[in-house]
């Protein structure tokens, strides 16, 4: 680091950017700039390959931390959801700022909440948490992967609804000037001319448009989704929360990812870490997401199964809930745990020992053999 400005590295995304400019705002002072540093990473480059397909956690990270490493730049930040639970030994976990909100939201064009979906509704997932959560509670659900950013995925979702839409309103107003100019010459009116009549013109209609409609209606898909599911924090954070109807997901039932709406600076251990710690680190939240990692890390399940854990401040107690299901949805280990505060890490093993014997070990193995066997057909097709 220079004497005067600090050089945080971070993905080029726009949640990437906007997480880390968070980060960087704390970090500044008076006598220290802090300059933000786009790397791209191997996740960034597989864009057509879901997440746990990349063959193991950190697709996101480890391009970032060699960048901590070699000294190119100072520190990094990361979404902690998307760290290994191991990793190298000279970095620490710097600091944790305080989290954002944890749990997962449907998202779909009309509003609708995800008992209101039909049957056989297709949404929309780039998580096999999410799948497994979402079969789980809705069997006749089609779950099919949905890449990309946030901003991607919500123009995925609106695009199809308002497309149809402009073309409607472009159908109405073709009719009702061939209907005018029929009335002007006495000819008879058409048939098959649309009957549909808007109270706004289409252009009333586009500048109303927030700029993800907008730039759904110049979107192409393949699939059509009813709904999407995303993380709440990921929503907000991208500026996205006031442009789309959505429903929160109980976190009891759809229990987030273990770091889920936290982000994380790693910087190489020293004086360094100390003052970014002092700087940024809210403990309670260190408290929460080492709870859920330690868990997840004890578990061993990496991004090859579906896990979930989810903790919360209860005064002297860390509360603790977890769910490990099979990757359809139909089997699942559920438990919740009250744990100490003073020895929430080593208790959170214990946790996840027990959980491992109750048969959370037998379902991340048969969620293992399967990514394998989908890695082979895919190999094979």
């Amino acid at each position: 680091m220079s004497q005067s400005t600090l050089r945080l590295a971070t993905r080029g995304s726009a949640l990437a950017l906007r997480q880390a400019s968070e980060v960087q705002s704390a970090l500044e002072t008076r006598r220290r700039a802090v300059e933000l540093v786009e790397v791209e990473t191997r996740g960034d480059q597989l864009r057509d390959e879901l997440i746990h397909r990349l063959g193991k956690t950190g697709a996101f990270v480890r391009a970032l931390d060699e960048q901590v490493l070699s000294g190119d730049v100072d520190a990094a930040v990361h979404s902690m959801k998307d760290m290994p639970t191991e990793f190298p030994e000279d970095l620490v976990v710097a600091g944790v700022p305080e989290r954002a909100r944890a749990g997962d939201v449907l998202v779909t064009p009309g509003g609708r909440s995800l008992d209101e979906l039909p049957s056989g509704a297709t949404v929309g997932t780039s998580s096999l948490r999410r799948k497994a959560q979402l079969l789980a509670e809705r069997p006749d659900l089609d779950v099919q992967p949905l890449r990309g950013n946030v901003d991607t995925r919500a123009e995925k979702l609106l695009a199809p609804s308002v497309q149809d839409e402009h073309e409607r309103r472009i159908d109405a107003e073709e009719s009702a000037e061939r209907s005018s100019a029929d009335q002007s010459s006495g000819d008879e009116p058409r048939d098959g001319e649309s009957e549909e009549s808007f109270e706004r013109s289409t252009d009333e209609w586009f500048n109303d448009l927030s700029e993800v409609q907008r730039r759904a209606l110049e979107r192409d898909v393949d699939t059509e989704y009813d709904a999407i599911v995303l993380a709440e924090a990921g929503l907000t954070r991208s500026g996205l929360a006031h442009s789309l109807e959505y429903e929160r997901l109980p976190p009891t039932t759809f229990v987030p990812a273990p770091g889920q709406g936290a982000l994380a600076v790693t910087a190489v251990d020293g004086d360094l870490a100390e003052r970014i710690h002092e700087a940024i680190d809210h403990p309670p939240t260190r408290v929460r997401t080492t709870a859920e990692r330690t868990v997840l890390a004890e578990l061993n399940g990496g991004c090859v199964a579906p896990i979930g854990v989810h903790a919360r401040l209860q005064g002297a107690h860390v509360n603790v809930s977890v769910r490990v299901l099979s990757r359809d949805g139909s089997e699942e280990v559920t438990a919740t745990r009250d744990l100490p505060v003073e020895r929430h890490a080593t208790a959170a093993r214990e946790f996840a020992a027990d959980l491992r014997e109750r048969g959370a070990a037998d379902l991340i193995e048969q969620a293992r053999v399967e990514e394998a066997e989908d890695r082979e057909a895919k190999r094979e097709e």
